[in-house]
C-alpha cells in the first residue's frame, strides 16, 4: 500500500537528520494532515522529544504543494523563529523536493523594529536622541561619538547594515555586531514612525523586501506576536494564508493580550509636548503639559487597582488627555503640499496618535477591557488596559479566516483540552468525539461559521513513570505571604544535597529564590548556587551547563526558558503552585466574569493558569531518553487541596510520593559514590 505524501515526507526528513520513526510524530502529522484536508481546527498536544516540528512540517508543506496555497507557522518567541527556520524549515524543504522533485519556498516575517531601517542607520537620527548620536558624530572619519561605548555600537552596527545586511539586516543576526537595545534603537524603527511609501529608501527597505518574499512564499515563519498584530489590523501586516500552525500555543494568549494592551503615564504625554514644540501652537502645548499634570494627580489620588464608573474623576481627566492629544495629533499630522516629511515630525505625530488611541479606549471603560491603575517603586503611577478576553479576536480574525493548528506540549490541562480550546475560541459544542466526522466547513471569513475542533496527546517517546519521580511535601505547612518557609528551607537544603547540586530552582518571586540560594549557600557551601540577577541570564544559563554541581536558582523566566537535558539538572524545586497574583486586575475581572457566566472563576482562571506553568516547569527536568531525577514540589495542596488532582492530571506521568526519605535516597543513587 502506498503510503501518503505526507509520511513519504516526513521520513525523508527523518532519515536526513539521523533520526528513527517516532510513533507520536507519525501520529502527529496524519493527524495534522487530516485537519488541513477536512478545514477543522486541531490541537494537538506533543510531548517532549516528540519532534514536533517536523511533525507539523511535512504535512503543511505538502498540502501547500498540492493545493497552491500558503501555510503560516506562529512560534512563540524570536529566537524559536530563528531555530525554526534555521534547522527544522531547510530539512523539511529539502524533503520535500526529495519526494516530490519540487523544492518549496520559505519566508521569515518579524515585526518592523526588528530590522534595520536604512533612514536611521543612513543618518536620520532616533526620536529625542540626536543631540546624543547624531549624524554629524557618526559619519565623520574620527567620529567623537565613536568614543563612547553607545557610539561605537551605533557607528559599528550601521557599517554593518551597509556591507554586511543584504538579506535584511536583522537585529538577531549572529553576524551582526554586539551592541545593546539602546544601539539597535538608533538604527531601527517603529511601525508607527515608518514613513511608509513617503520614506526615500522606501524601494531598499528591508521590510517591505522581507514581506515580498512572503508573498512569494509557500512557507511564512512568523512569531505569536506578529500573528496578533495582523489579527488586530485586520490583515494586511502578513500575506494572505490558507492555514496557520501555532506552535507553543500555550503561550498564544497571553502574547494576543499583551499585544492587545496598552499604557499610560504622564511622562508619555510630556514626552510629546517636548518633542513637538517646533509643530504645535502654544495653546496646544499648554493643554498637553496640563492635561499631564491632571492625571498625574488624578493617579495618585486613587488607589491601586480596577477603574470603573465610580472613578469619576480619573475618567474625565482620561477624556481630558484624549482630547489634548487628539488637536496634537491633528496639528503633527499636517505638512504642506509635496513637502519632504520630517522624520521627527511623523514619530511624533505617531505618538501623539497613540496617546489619543490608548486615552480614548481608557475613557470609554468598555466591557471588553479591564482599565486599571498600576503601581511601582521604580516609577509613577500608569493606567493601564488590556483586553478582558482574547477569545473573540482569535475566533473571528484567525480561526474563521484559516485553518489553525495549535501545537504545544502542555494543551491539556488537567486531563482535557477544554480549557485551552475555550482560550482560543473554540465551544465545548464543537468538540467533534472520537470517530466523529466534521460537517462540511463554511466559507471563509465567516463569522458566525461552526468551528469543529479534534484534540489529540500523541504522548512522548519518554517514560516518565521511569525515568522521574514527582514528590509532593505533603507534610509541609501552607505557603503564606510571608514568603519561603523555614520548613521548607530545610527540605530544600536536604534535596539538594542528595542530588549533589545539579538542581533547577522554579519560585515564585525574587525574594523567595534569594532567601533559598543564600540559605543553601550557607547550610551547602561546598555546591555553588547561582541566583537570577546576580548576572545576565545566558551567562547564568552557561554556568549551569558548564559546571557540574552548579545549582540554579530563579523565576518565571526560567519555567519556561531553559533546556538542559543530561546530568546537568538531576532535581527540579518548585517552591509553591504558580498562582497568579490574586490582586492581579486582569485575573480578577476574568474570574468575575467567568462567574457572572455559572462558571467557576477560580477553576477556570487562576487554576487553568497555575497548570499551565506547574507543566511547564515540571517539564524542564526530563529532556532527552537518558534523563533521570526527581520534581519536588514544596507546597502541600498539590495532594492536600481540592484542585490537587486538576493539578496533577496536568503533569507528565511521573512516579509520584510524599515519602522524603525515598526520594533523598533516589537521588542520592543518582549522584553516585561521593
Amino acid at each position: 500500500m502506498t503510503q501518503p505524501l505526507h509520511t513519504r515526507v516526513l521520513d525523508a526528513a527523518v532519515r536526513a537528520i539521523g533520526g528513527s520513526a517516532r510513533p507520536g510524530q507519525r501520529a502527529m502529522a496524519d493527524a495534522v494532515a487530516q485537519a488541513l484536508t477536512e478545514r477543522t481546527q486541531l490541537l494537538v498536544q506533543a510531548g517532549t522529544g516528540t519532534g514536533k516540528s517536523l511533525g507539523y512540517l511535512a504535512p503543511a508543506l505538502v498540502h501547500a504543494r498540492t493545493t497552491d496555497s500558503r501555510v503560516v507557522v506562529a512560534t512563540a518567541t524570536l529566537a524559536l523563529q530563528n531555530q525554526l527556520a534555521t534547522k527544522d524549515v531547510p530539512d523539511a524543504l529539502q524533503a520535500v523536493a526529495e519526494v516530490t522533485g519540487h523544492r518549496p519556498t520559505a519566508a521569515v516575517v518579524k515585526g518592523r523594529s526588528n530590522y534595520a531601517c536604512l533612514m536611521r542607520a543612513r543618518g536620520g537620527a532616533a526620536p529625542g536622541q540626536s543631540a546624543l548620536l547624531g549624524s554629524d558624530d557618526l559619519a565623520g572619519a574620527a567620529p567623537r561619538g565613536a568614543q563612547t561605548e553607545l557610539g561605537a555600537e551605533v557607528l559599528a552596527l550601521r557599517t554593518w547594515v551597509e556591507e554586511q545586511a543584504a538579506d535584511g539586516g536583522l537585529a538577531d543576526r549572529d553576524d551582526a555586531p554586539a551592541h545593546t537595545g539602546r544601539a539597535w534603537a538608533q538604527v531601527s524603527i517603529g511601525s508607527r514612525e515608518c514613513l511608509g511609501a513617503r520614506c526615500p529608501f522606501h524601494d531598499e527597505c528591508f521590510v517591505e523586501e522581507s514581506r515580498a518574499r512572503a508573498r512569494q512564499a509557500d512557507l511564512v515563519i512568523t512569531n505569536h506576536a506578529l500573528l496578533a498584530i495582523d489579527a488586530m489590523s485586520h490583515g494586511g501586516v502578513l500575506p494572505e494564508y490558507d492555514a496557520v500552525i501555532v506552535d507553543e500555543a500555550h503561550d498564544l494568549t497571553d502574547r494576543v493580550t499583551a499585544a492587545a494592551s496598552a499604557e499610560l503615564g504622564p511622562q508619555h504625554i510630556e514626552r510629546v509636548a517636548r518633542r513637538g514644540a517646533d509643530w504645535l501652537d502654544d495653546e496646544t502645548a499648554l493643554d498637553l503639559l496640563e492635561a499631564a499634570d491632571a492625571l498625574r494627580g488624578a493617579l495618585e489620588d486613587t488607589e491601586p487597582g480596577r477603574i470603573g464608573p465610580a472613578n469619576a474623576g480619573l475618567v474625565e481627566t482620561t477624556g481630558r488627555v484624549r482630547d489634548a492629544a487628539r488637536r496634537a495629533a491633528g496639528q503633527l499630522a499636517q505638512t504642506g503640499a509635496g513637502a519632504r516629511p520630517d522624520p521627527e515630525r511623523v514619530a511624533t505625530s505617531a505618538a501623539a496618535l497613540e496617546i489619543f488611541e490608548t486615552a480614548e479606549r481608557m475613557a470609554a471603560l468598555s466591557a471588553d477591557d479591564v482599565v486599571w491603575v498600576g503601581a511601582s517603586e521604580r516609577s509613577e503611577r500608569r493606567l493601564n488596559v488590556a483586553p478582558l478576553s482574547v477569545a473573540g479576536l482569535l475566533r473571528g480574525m484567525i480561526m474563521t479566516r484559516a485553518t489553525t493548528i495549535a501545537t504545544s506540549a502542555t494543551l491539556a490541562l488537567g486531563g482535557s483540552f477544554e480549557a485551552m480550546a475555550q482560550q482560543l475560541g473554540l465551544r465545548a459544542d464543537e468538540h467533534l468525539g472520537a470517530g466523529e466526522s466534521a460537517a462540511p466547513a463554511a466559507g471563509q471569513d465567516d463569522p458566525d461559521a461552526r468551528l469543529p475542533w479534534r484534540g489529540i496527546d500523541v504522548g512522548s517517546p519518554f517514560d516518565y513513570a521511569r525515568q522521574a519521580i514527582l514528590y509532593t511535601a505533603a507534610d509541609l505547612s501552607r505557603p503564606g505571604r510571608e514568603g519561603i518557609g523555614e520548613d521548607a528551607l530545610a527540605q530544600l537544603t536536604e534535596l539538594v544535597r542528595a542530588a549533589g547540586g545539579h538542581t533547577l530552582g522554579l519560585f515564585s518571586s525574587q525574594r523567595a529564590a534569594e532567601t533559598a540560594a543564600g540559605h543553601v549557600r550557607e547550610a551547602l557551601p561546598d555546591l555553588p548556587v547561582l541566583c537570577q540577577g546576580e548576572a545576565q541570564l545566558p551567562e547564568l544559563t552557561r554556568r549551569f551547563m558548564a559546571e557540574p554541581a552548579t545549582s540554579l536558582f530563579g523565576t518565571m523566566s526560567l519555567w519556561q526558558g531553559i533546556d538542559a537535558p543530561g546530568d546537568t539538572c538531576r532535581l527540579v524545586v518548585i517552591d509553591r503552585i504558580p498562582f497568579p497574583r490574586p490582586d492581579d486586575p486582569l485575573i480578577q475581572a476574568r474570574q468575575q466574569a467567568v462567574a457572572r457566566a455559572g462558571g467557576n472563576g477560580f477553576m477556570r482562571v487562576a487554576a487553568t493558569y497555575a497548570a499551565l506553568r506547574l507543566a511547564q516547569g515540571a517539564g524542564r527536568l526530563i529532556r532527552s531518553g537518558d534523563d533521570r531525577g526527581v520534581v519536588a514540589v514544596l507546597d502541600s495542596r498539590l495532594v492536600s487541596a481540592r484542585y490537587g488532582p486538576y493539578l496533577r492530571r496536568s503533569l507528565p506521568g511521573f512516579w509520584t510520593t510524599t515519602d522524603l526519605g525515598l526520594t533523598v535516597s533516589a537521588l542520592r543513587r543518582l549522584a553516585g559514590p561521593s
